[in-house]
């Protein structure tokens, strides 16, 4: 994203007139959540400037792998030591024509540094603070380590999701990008709107054991009513019901079939040749869910998943090819909707969700420190002042 930034006054001047045009957020680097919420705003015009940690500070560890990742696209850099004292100075000034940071350390760190709301609420009153953790900033699990995993184990959304054998890991999205980066996105926006209106910034704990649970509201419901089973592979919509399934056809790719209404059912049954079949007659009737099973499997085993693809094309029968990455990129649907963009031969996708008049361009995310030097200079630090800092040991 082309960025031309003046931080003399309070939000950003960006080349783009994005949704959020004029709102700068400090980043401090992480992994996971953080920046993915980070990517979720300066996709949508927000300039980020990220707070990277120098290369001479500390050691290498596999969680470096991650830090940078396609994730820190689309902002600028500046590498500094945070146990600096002239580099929390300089913070400090970037913070002060902010609208907020992100930051995803363990709680008590960012107090540690200097740097906790306290601190930098005397600095910029209007500042939403977005404390990006698992477990939250209190509780008994608050100071413990964890990953995207042992959240969503604790909330009961992971239990709920695999076979009758075993829960299923659903990748880092549940946690990590779904209750974890896009709510602590939600949260920014909402703490910079509150401070637009009442002239007062914002402190958010946005946990990602928080988010997942309102993610699992409607199950939550569902229970209450007695319509949801405790027992996995038995519901509705965690793979139970035979026409809300995956079926691996004969060149071993998989179908998904997801023909939960009566209308797309029974296109669904028509299309197969098997409407007369007595285990398609009641659709919710559970006793004929077996069988059903078993005679779906049995034809989608005979037949390419190309077969199938051209069989339901066209259909409200919500029958869709299971894609890999590279599928998805090259689908017909997709390219139409330039869902993805290539830059520097990487291929990311595009920003959203989309709005009408703003078709904004990915930059390549920066090297740690990149941005530096006009950063600083856009700050008001003169070429002498920058030399001292370097020598402070501010840089690393």
């Amino acid at each position: 994203m082309k960025i031309s930034v003046q931080l003399g006054n309070v939000g950003s001047v960006k080349d783009s007139s994005g949704p959020l045009g004029g709102v700068t957020v400090v980043e401090f680097a992480g992994i996971g959540p953080a920046p993915f919420a980070a990517m979720i705003l300066a996709g949508l015009g927000a300039e980020v400037i990220r707070i990277d940690k120098p290369a001479s500070v500390g050691s290498s560890t596999v969680t470096d792998l991650f830090t940078s990742d396609l994730m820190n696209r689309d902002r600028r850099s500046i590498a500094l030591d945070l146990k600096s004292p002239a580099a929390v100075g300089i913070i400090k000034r970037l913070v002060a024509k902010a609208d907020g940071i992100i930051e995803g350390f363990r709680p008590g760190v960012m107090e540690r540094l200097g740097l906790g709301p306290d601190d930098l609420s005397d600095v910029n009153p209007k500042l939403t603070f977005v404390r990006m953790t698992g477990w939250g900033q209190f509780g008994p699990l608050a100071p413990r380590a964890g990953h995207d995993l042992n959240f969503i184990a604790l909330t009961g959304l992971l239990n709920a999701i695999g076979t009758k054998e075993s829960p299923v890991i659903p990748l880092n999205l549940v946690g990590d990008f779904g209750g974890g980066g896009t709510m602590a996105a939600i949260g920014m926006l909402a703490g910079i709107l509150s401070a637009r209106i009442t002239g007062k910034g914002s402190i958010i704990d946005a946990a990602i054991v928080d988010g997942v649970s309102l993610m699992g509201t409607m199950f939550q419901g569902l229970i209450a009513r007695g319509l949801w089973s405790l027992e996995r592979y038995d519901n509705l919509l965690d793979g139970g019901a035979p026409f809300y399934a995956i079926y691996r056809c004969a060149d071993g790719n998989g179908i998904a079939l997801a023909a939960l209404e009566p209308k797309f059912f029974a296109e669904l049954v028509s299309r197969l040749g098997v409407a007369d079949h007595p285990a398609f007659e009641n659709q919710y009737g559970r006793d004929t869910w077996p069988e059903m099973r078993r005679v779906l499997a049995e034809i989608f085993a005979r037949e390419k998943r190309e077969y199938f693809e051209r069989l339901f094309e066209g259909a409200d029968a919500c029958v869709v090819a299971v894609n890999n990455f590279m599928e998805a990129e090259l689908h017909p649907h997709m390219r139409e909707r330039n869902m993805f963009e290539e830059v520097n031969g990487v291929t990311h996708p595009r920003p959203a969700p989309r709005f009408k008049d703003f078709n904004p361009t990915i930059s390549a995310p920066p090297f740690p420190g990149e941005h530096k030097d006009e950063i600083l200079e856009e700050l008001g630090f003169s070429a002498h002042e920058i030399l001292v800092l370097e020598g402070s040991g501010a840089f690393g």
